[in-house]
């Protein structure tokens, strides 16, 4: 039998739809396709490209506390990857005028269809992303399981060992791959 883990999950989709926590409104929505288009209309007629999104290039007094976090991973020897054929200015950002494709992103269309495989979702306590591990879970068929992780962030479960569950992983593949 197969089994999934997920950890520190993000539903792409929901976020560039709806924004963390349902915070953008339709109207907002309506208003970024809009500048997408119009972006996209430009880069056709040999326009710029330009970026949205992504992880800061330096802090300041008002960055905001997510920004802070994925710039401790991304932004650092941490978790700072560049490949020679980009800039720091691009790396984590996506093109304005591509980054809507996501609004259509649906990625837990028929979760429950993946049962009865088993399913485990991790996600830090502490995380902002922490609503789509639980959406997802919410989402899923049997077996699934949900485990959160004490005193955790987003990005501490990329490589913060001490925090990452380790014998919960191991217990969970053990028992179901077979």
């Amino acid at each position: 039998m197969k089994a999934i883990a997920t950890v520190s999950m993000y539903d792409m989709g929901a976020a560039n739809r709806d924004g963390l926590k349902h915070s953008q409104s339709l109207e907002q929505r309506k208003q970024i396709i809009a500048q997408a288009a119009e972006q996209r209309y430009a880069e056709f007629t040999g326009g710029k490209v330009e970026y949205t999104g992504g992880t800061v290039l330096e802090l300041k007094a008002d960055t905001h506390p997510i920004q802070r976090e994925f710039f401790d991973f991304y932004r650092t020897p941490r978790g700072e990857f560049t490949p020679a054929s980009s800039t720091p200015q691009q790396t984590t950002r996506p093109t304005l005028s591509s980054n809507t494709k996501f609004m259509n992103f649906y990625p837990f269309v028929d979760i429950e269809s993946i049962s009865p495989r088993p399913m485990l979702f991790i996600a830090g306590a502490d995380a902002h992303s922490r609503e789509f591990s639980e959406g997802a879970f919410r989402l899923a068929g049997q077996p699934k399981e949900l485990v959160i992780v004490p005193n955790a962030g987003h990005v501490d479960l990329y490589d913060r060992a001490e925090l990452i569950p380790f014998a919960k992983l191991t217990q969970f593949f053990k028992s179901n791959l077979k």
